[in-house]
């Protein structure tokens, strides 16, 4: 007989806390730009990816509203029955011009974009080769798709390119592939470091693959009025397929694929978290409008100067506190907004999170699965709307967590 329901739950639950990897909802009662109350205790914030402050823009909280009262709470239906509302084709339209695209399509979430696009664009038979340290959607997007998944070693080119002629030497399909699609990341959400993507693409080219960009963390930030590194470079027109976020530098929520018409059109016609979800929440759409506005002002570009001078400070204070440089290698148009401090062990890490957060500081323990066994960390991100006395606050939190706390060449010690 099958083990009763609850108590395979509580064995599984058990092992959970058994390997140092509980996790559980913390509520907040209150957040402003830089700062959270939870739990009675206000905490400043260095863990969220609003990267300028623009969640609580004037200019995108009165989109916001205002779109409730035009569009409803909700859309109602998906966008192929009648929930393809104005507000969302008015932000496509916003997108495909802020990335010079064809064309671009909203999705409820980012993780629903990545699921949606992969498995319409490959199958049996296909390849997807991701880099390591993708997102989590891009590899179960992957698996979803039924493609042949390969991965290569982080930001690894020679990996790439061993992968690469393997896939060109298999078997013609009956499609005629078969089809290869190469997945990064322009900034790894997890290290902060930024993919060498110039050189990525000339490779993609030479063995006729294509190319999918997520820049959920560089767009809003990075590149000529934050259109993201694919643009600092001048290599939109040469990526077949560029994913984003609506939920970080732009403040909203949501996600969205931009690329060439015919894409889209395929996306509309085969892309199943799309055509089978109700259409996102209008007030979502016309708040993402409204910050894809504010990038190509002097607001934007303000707020873009205020997130490198804050990311660089923040830097300095981090180094300081540990008496090392945590610094690592990156490409052009590198920001800094994502800084981690790798620490080890699971247990390790949240015993330091938790002695920040005692300290008024809120900064995550990331663990495994987000990241792999034996390298869980503090992750920290900066935004624009983070002040001196953040960041001040931020130095003495730290400053006293390392006083109980040693760094030992075996790994960090508590």
């Amino acid at each position: 007989m099958p083990e009763p329901f609850e108590e395979t739950l509580r064995q599984r639950l058990e092992a959970v806390r058994a390997q140092g990897l509980w996790r559980s909802l913390r509520p907040v009662d209150h957040r402003t730009k830089s700062e959270l109350e939870t739990g009675g205790h206000r905490l400043v914030s260095f863990a969220g990816n609003d990267y300028l402050g623009l969640s609580l823009h004037p200019a995108v909280l009165e989109a916001a509203v205002r779109a409730v009262y035009d569009w409803g709470a909700g859309s109602a239906a998906s966008r192929l029955i009648s929930g393809s509302l104005g507000v969302h084709h008015h932000l496509e339209e916003t997108l495909a011009e802020f990335l010079s695209t064809e064309a671009a399509l909203g999705f409820s979430t980012g993780h629903a974009a990545a699921t949606g696009v992969i498995p319409a664009l490959v199958g049996s038979g296909d390849v997807v080769i991701v880099d390591r340290l993708v997102h989590a959607c891009c590899v179960d997007a992957a698996r979803l798709s039924g493609a042949k998944l390969r991965v290569f070693r982080h930001n690894d080119l020679d990996d790439l390119d061993r992968i690469l002629r393997w896939a060109s030497a298999l078997p013609r399909n009956d499609s005629g592939g078969p089809r290869v699609l190469v997945v990064t990341e322009s900034v790894f959400s997890m290290d902060g470091d930024s993919a060498p993507l110039a050189e990525l693409v000339e490779l993609k080219d030479q063995h006729g693959a294509w190319l999918m960009l997520d820049e959920a963390h560089s767009t809003g930030v990075m590149g000529p009025e934050g259109r993201g590194l694919a643009a600092q470079l001048g290599l939109g027109e040469r990526i077949e397929v560029r994913m984003g976020t609506l939920g970080k530098a732009l403040g909203a929520s949501g996600g969205f694929i931009a690329g060439s018409r015919s894409l889209i059109d395929l996306l509309v016609n085969r892309a199943r978290s799309f055509i089978f979800s109700t259409a996102p929440v209008p007030a979502a759409a016309a708040a993402a409008t409204a910050a894809l506005e504010l990038m190509i002002t002097r607001d934007g570009e303000e707020a873009r100067h205020q997130l490198r001078s804050v990311a660089a400070a923040g830097a300095r204070v981090v180094n300081r506190a540990f008496q090392e440089p945590l610094g690592f290698a990156s490409s052009e148009g590198f920001v800094g907004h994502i800084l981690p401090v790798l620490v080890g062990e699971e247990a390790a890490a949240v015993a330091l999170a938790d002695r920040l957060r005692a300290a008024g500081v809120w900064v995550p323990a990331i663990r495994h699965p987000t990241v792999a066994r034996g390298s869980a960390r503090l992750r920290l991100t900066f935004s624009a709307a983070h002040s001196a006395a953040d960041l001040d606050c931020l130095e003495e939190a730290l400053n006293m967590a390392c006083i109980q706390t040693a760094l030992t060449p075996s790994g960090w010690t508590l």
